[in-house]
């Protein structure tokens, strides 16, 4: 319960001079990520999935990694102002942070899957974690990072993020980790979006540039920076969704300690 939750005394470590967040998956060269070109609202070409993905009922064989900050599945997108969610529109979309980002001036996005190995083993105990009961094996993740990429115009910003797909028998899952973001004048919105809203998502506070930084101390799942979704349409995985105990951390000492606990109910419908 949240009474229950604000009793109990929280501490995260955290070093503000960490180059790379905890919560982040393998990404990189060193990970074998695939990168996409240094290109002005460009994207990765289409990728074939190695296992299908389930996002609310639609299966999907494949993926683009747009560099302006969300995933599409049916085509490729330019667009760098983000659509207000719920768009009603006819993509879906799963957006770490949509905003007019630009690879060629600073930072990397890339993107891998993987069918084993030790990052399934780590996405099993995330998604048991946050969504307990459910005794859930992955078989299949796949990263896209933005890393240190900077704004549009703003050659000196960096922010940093992913977006981790998992999926194992007929559960899908999403996690956004955020790491160092900064502010922006650019629209920004986090979170996702179905073909016509049937379900959709906003991360709280992360539709403002000025206060986006934020996103590294807020949670939906207790983790300073990161947030889960289950994201195939059934009952079990989407209850988690429904019900959202948001988390904001604030700095002390570089120790995170939560100074606000809200629940809140949200409709998709």
């Amino acid at each position: 319960s949240v009474n229950s939750i604000s009793l109990k005394i929280l501490l995260f470590s955290f070093s503000v001079f960490s180059l790379t967040p905890a919560i982040f998956y393998p990404f990189g060269s060193v990970a074998g990520d695939t990168i996409n070109a240094a290109d002005d609202d460009g994207s990765s070409s289409v990728i074939q999935l190695l296992r299908p993905f389930l996002f609310f009922g639609r299966r999907y064989q494949q993926i683009y990694v747009n560099n302006n900050g969300y995933l599409t599945f049916n085509q490729a997108s330019n667009e760098f102002v983000p659509y207000s969610f719920p768009a009603r529109g006819s993509q879906d979309i799963i957006a770490g942070l949509w905003t007019d980002l630009d690879n060629r001036l600073r930072g990397v996005v890339s993107y891998r899957q993987y069918t084993s190995g030790n990052v399934l083993t780590r996405a099993t105990r995330d998604i048991n974690t946050h969504f307990p009961n459910l005794n859930f094996t992955a078989s299949w993740v796949f990263i896209a990072t933005w890393n240190k990429v900077a704004y549009f115009d703003l050659t000196s910003t960096e922010t940093s993020f992913q977006v981790v797909l998992i999926s194992g028998r007929n559960f899908s899952f999403v996690l956004m980790n955020y790491g160092d973001i900064a502010v922006t004048g650019h629209p920004v919105q986090a979170g996702y979006d179905t073909i016509n809203s049937t379900h959709y998502f906003v991360i709280p506070e992360s539709i403002n540039g000025s206060s986006i930084s934020n996103l590294r101390n807020s949670s939906n799942v207790n983790v300073p920076g990161q947030w889960a979704f289950g994201v195939d349409g059934g009952p079990k995985s989407n209850k988690g969704n429904l019900i959202t105990h948001y988390h904001q951390f604030v700095h002390h000492h570089n120790v995170l300690y939560p100074e606000i606990i809200l629940q809140r109910c949200w409709s998709y419908n």
